[in-house]
């Protein structure tokens, strides 16, 4: 995740959909008419994964009322917190963590709460940053405004992944509860596993990372199939390609990592 200006303005304009949502859209539309039962998102019954509410991690109450809108979200967004790789898979680290990231996006960024919706550990313990965030998925009907992504922070849920994945994957377990909570959050909200999306698909980020990024599309697969629906087509964009052939990886104007004392 970009801690230092996830809502400050975009280096440039935040497009509503990125490269890869217009070229998957006529496949996710066909899936939807095809699998109507899915799209209502009560079909199949993914297995709801234990999420840890603000209270029992220590949160601070939010500095303002917690924004809850009407519609549901459209997609899933996936960050890293851009920390250390800990071989701490302690709860206690989980709720350290979860209590920096309050801290910092509240006390150094002046925001109203945690900016994302849910954060899950590297020991896989899977936590709800914003306040609100845990009962509204429970309902299904509406969500949390959030602070994640600029230009999403209205139509999508935002996840943060404890750690760096620029060179590193995630330990096996972490992997496994991300796919278990988005499986989730598709199954409540009727969220088709295409609609699962990187930070920099809609932001000039590294977020969340060249190894956890190049894996989302085996995490799109893994959700459908814990939904029981089909693996959506992965569509290819030559020009994106090209540019990271050329560039590395996009380039970043957010500093991403954790201000050093906020954690052990």
């Amino acid at each position: 995740m970009t801690f230092s200006a996830l809502h400050q303005p975009a280096a440039r304009a935040a497009a509503p959909y990125s490269r890869r949502s217009v070229l998957t859209g006529a496949f996710a539309l066909a899936t939807a008419a095809a699998l109507p039962l899915a799209a209502a998102g009560r079909a199949y019954s993914a297995a709801t994964p234990d999420i840890i509410g603000c209270a029992a991690w220590g949160a601070r109450a939010a500095s303002e009322p917690v924004v809850v809108l009407d519609n549901r979200p459209e997609r899933i967004i996936v960050h890293h917190t851009a920390t250390a790789n800990v071989t701490d898979y302690s709860k206690q680290r989980a709720f350290a963590l979860a209590r920096a990231i309050q801290t910092y996006h509240m006390d150094a960024q002046g925001w109203i709460d945690t900016g994302q919706h849910f954060t899950v550990s590297r020991g896989a313990f899977v936590l709800e940053g914003r306040h609100n965030s845990l009962a509204e998925l429970r309902t299904g009907s509406r969500q949390v405004r959030a602070a994640h992504c600029v230009g999403q922070n209205t139509v999508s849920i935002g996840i943060e992944n404890e750690g760096t994945y620029t060179s590193e994957a995630q330990p096996a377990a972490q992997y496994a509860a991300l796919a278990d909570l988005c499986a989730h959050i598709c199954d409540q909200y009727g969220l088709p596993a295409s609609e699962i999306y990187g930070h920099r698909d809609f932001n000039a980020t590294s977020c969340p990372g060249d190894r956890l990024y190049a894996q989302l599309p085996t995490l799109r697969k893994d959700v459908a199939a814990r939904l029981g629906t089909p693996a959506p087509e992965e569509a290819t964009d030559p020009l994106e390609d090209l540019v990271r052939q050329v560039t590395g990886r996009p380039s970043s104007s957010y500093e991403e990592y954790l201000p050093a004392g906020l954690l052990p």
